[in-house]
């Protein structure tokens, strides 16, 4: 009689902690239903939930002391040893990814380059970031990844961008700098400089640098260095051929591998910009993330309103604060609403 009714209350303990834990994650998915940004912070939660249910059950069953007390210890060595273990398995995903969202270092929106991948951020989550690639292709990399090899964030406020050839000697420095500057200040460069990266044998290798301050658009002034310096340099007479591919074909001494010159003043430019082709989702995604910013800052404004606006020591003050929350409020709903549709438009693709 004694061991049915142990197994009677083990069975409700285990049953009453199961319906539990499904109510407090129903309102859990429910609190963060149509808050994809906040997708890190429920998976979180709902793990801090998953072994908190575990230690509670080992808690309220009816077992005697020392049971008890022998499986809080096996809890606490198969936690220790999953953490131990974290570095090959899912759980390490989830310490990189806490660890990536606490050092912050890099966004949805950022250019990042982590080994061979390069490309902007669409997605942060527990268990792993995705990035839109030059191909427009989305790549999910694990937050383990992340963790192990260095990240090169580029910085919103500008990045270098830099083209490197190798010339002949015949061919005079002051020239070939002057030129390469010409084409970097056409681009729209700010601060160009050239580099001598190297002296061969049989050429020499040049480095043009500037600072780009649109980033989103890499992909377009890449290209338009690229062309400008090789138009530069072919409307200036000078070839941009190696050494050995002069010494292995026989011409004549004035056959020159040139194009015929053309008007390079001006660059054709594409009604549609090659990096929003390019990274679409990314710039949804990093627009999304600034309007939250935004958000943030008109609600924290509505706050300090309201403690004015309960002031009631200074009416003018008062009501002047509470027409601003209104104000404000009305800011906060638009920006919610086009928050909603940049998320849908982003789950739609």
């Amino acid at each position: 009689m004694g061991y049915l009714l142990t197994a009677t209350q083990i069975s409700i303990t285990i049953l009453a902690l199961v319906l539990l834990t499904r109510f407090a994650n129903q309102r859990l998915v429910k609190h963060f239903d149509g808050k994809p940004h906040l997708a890190f912070r429920r998976q979180l939660i709902q793990l801090g939930g998953i072994v908190l249910a575990v230690l509670l059950l080992i808690l309220f069953l009816p077992l005697d002391t020392a049971l008890r007390g022998q499986l809080l210890s096996l809890f606490g060595l198969i936690v220790s040893a999953t953490i131990a273990l974290s570095s090959t398995t899912l759980v390490g995903n989830v310490m990189a990814g806490i660890m990536l969202k606490t050092v912050g270092s890099c966004r949805p929106g950022n250019y990042i380059t982590v080994g061979d991948h390069f490309g902007r951020i669409t997605t942060m989550d527990l268990l792993h970031t995705e990035l839109q690639t030059e191909e427009r292709d989305l790549t999910t990399l694990p937050n383990m990844y992340l963790v192990t090899n260095p990240i090169r964030v580029m910085r919103t406020s500008g990045t270098l961008l830099s083209v490197e050839l190798s010339l002949g000697y015949d061919v005079s420095r002051h020239q070939i700098e002057s030129l390469l500057l010409q084409a970097a200040s056409e681009t729209g460069l700010e601060s160009p400089f050239v580099q001598i990266r190297e002296l061969g044998d049989f050429s020499v290798t040049y480095q043009i640098s500037g600072l780009l301050k649109e980033v989103n658009r890499i992909i377009d002034k890449r290209r338009e260095l690229r062309a400008r310096t090789m138009d530069n340099l072919h409307a200036a007479g000078i070839e941009i051929v190696s050494p050995s591919f002069m010494n292995t074909r026989a011409f004549e001494s004035a056959e020159q591998f040139i194009p015929e010159n053309e008007d390079v003043t001006t660059m054709p430019e594409s009604e549609r910009s090659t990096d929003k082709l390019i990274f679409d989702i990314a710039e949804e995604a990093e627009s999304v993330s600034r309007l939250r910013e935004m958000l943030s800052e008109v609600q924290d404004r509505i706050k300090v309103c309201q403690e004015l606006a309960d002031d009631k020591t200074n009416e003018a003050a008062s009501e002047a604060a509470t027409r601003e929350i209104e104000t404000h409020e009305k800011k906060a709903e638009r920006l919610q609403s086009l928050i909603d549709r940049r998320e849908a438009n982003i789950a739609k693709e």
